[in-house]
């Protein structure tokens, strides 16, 4: 059974594409397995461009795209066709950035993975504290090499950027649970 209630081929036990009881679209109608496969590939191909692990974007985008937002290890690694130790990897760096969560299945020992609708949110908020770290260290570096050497004028100049953006990303982030709120009643 795949994470949509369905085979690796996108069928149904029953023989189908499934529905919304198995996984299918919350307006009831097929979902297609394939075009979904595809869409997973295509953002988490967007997000390796962008910096991220090519195991960890595919776990993502797949949390993403499921209906219930988690599934469990096998189901990832049926869906995407790995081993369940790269789906583990995957989800470990996840965890660590912010970006999903590990929840126990009640009275079970298989744990299930969670993309949350706020993950943005909370990977981007989260950044706070790496923010903060660097531009004591820069703070640091401009002190070895004093600000008016060639490196000591970069520094300067990156570290305002890091308190520029931290400044922008608190007013950001506030702006969007606003309107968050406001479009999606949360």
């Amino acid at each position: 059974m795949s994470a949509t209630g369905g085979t690796a081929d996108g069928k149904t036990p029953d023989g189908t594409t499934g529905g919304a009881a198995t996984g299918g679209a919350a307006t009831g109608g097929a979902r297609d397995a394939e075009a979904v496969s595809r869409f997973v590939e295509a953002f988490a191909a967007q997000l390796v461009d962008a910096g991220m692990q090519r195991m960890a974007a595919r776990v993502f985008a797949a949390l993403l795209a499921s209906d219930t937002g988690a599934m469990t290890s096998a189901e990832l690694g049926e869906q995407l066709r790995v081993s369940p130790a790269a789906v583990s990897g995957a989800v470990r760096y996840l965890s660590q950035v912010h970006m999903v969560s590990r929840e126990r299945e009640p009275g079970s020992r298989r744990e299930r993975y969670r993309v949350h609708s706020d993950q943005w949110y909370e990977a981007l908020t989260n950044r706070d504290a790496v923010l903060k770290r660097w531009e004591h260290t820069l703070r640091d570096g401009v002190s070895s090499l004093g600000s008016e050497s060639p490196g000591g004028r970069r520094l300067v100049e990156t570290l305002a950027f890091f308190e520029y953006l931290e400044g922008e990303l608190t007013v950001l982030m506030e702006r969007w649970r606003v309107h968050r709120a406001e479009t999606f009643g949360d």
